[in-house]
């Protein structure tokens, strides 16, 4: 296995719709397998293959629920149901995000609570997964980069012009810009 770097805002990848799986081989489990131990190297909570620089519609998570332990999981071809989200004010504290994409900065942006995931594994079985909460919100931001979005991209006023002065202040914005878990600390 091995770590992979990984994009920083402005890397065409993370910015356009990523591209169907249609090969379930052993270069789609090498993959995953790297996605993995760079996400907890990192350490992170999910990861798309286009933050890895592969413009692909497959996302992993690692998320520790309070009564189940850990989950673990890969999403290839997802399609993402999503509850409408509260249209109460967004909470700073309980709704702050973070990407690896855009690493060390966090800013809040209001999500739907409720969600259903429809994808398939690593053996091209389909599967279906229902998510609440944090759980669900990792979902819609992993399924976010595979069109091409970053959470950056959907904050609200004042936030978005404070992530847009953030990555000016860092140098983000342009094609080449990676970090590499394990051996850089990113800015931010």
């Amino acid at each position: 296995m091995a770590v992979l770097p990984i994009c920083i805002s402005g890397e065409p990848v993370l910015h356009r719709p990523a591209e169907p799986i249609t090969e379930f081989d052993d270069n789609l489990r090498t993959l995953v397998n790297n996605m993995f131990e760079t996400m907890d190297l990192a350490p992170g909570v999910g990861l798309a293959a286009p933050q890895v620089g592969v413009g692909k519609r497959l996302f992993i998570w690692s998320y520790e629920e309070q009564d189940e332990g850990p989950v673990r999981g890969i999403a290839i071809n997802p399609t993402l149901w999503i509850s409408p989200p509260s249209i109460e004010e967004v909470d700073e504290e309980t709704e702050s995000e973070g990407c690896l994409s855009f690493p060390g900065e966090r800013f809040p942006l209001r999500r739907s609570d409720r969600i259903r995931l429809e994808a398939y594994d690593l053996d091209n079985t389909p599967f279906t997964l229902e998510a609440t909460g944090w759980y669900a919100r990792i979902f819609q931001h992993e399924y976010d980069h595979l069109s091409g979005l970053l959470y950056t991209d959907r904050l609200g006023h004042p936030f978005h012009r404070a992530a847009v002065k953030a990555g000016k202040k860092n140098g983000w914005g342009s094609p080449g810009q990676t970090w590499l878990p394990g051996v850089d600390t990113p800015e931010g």
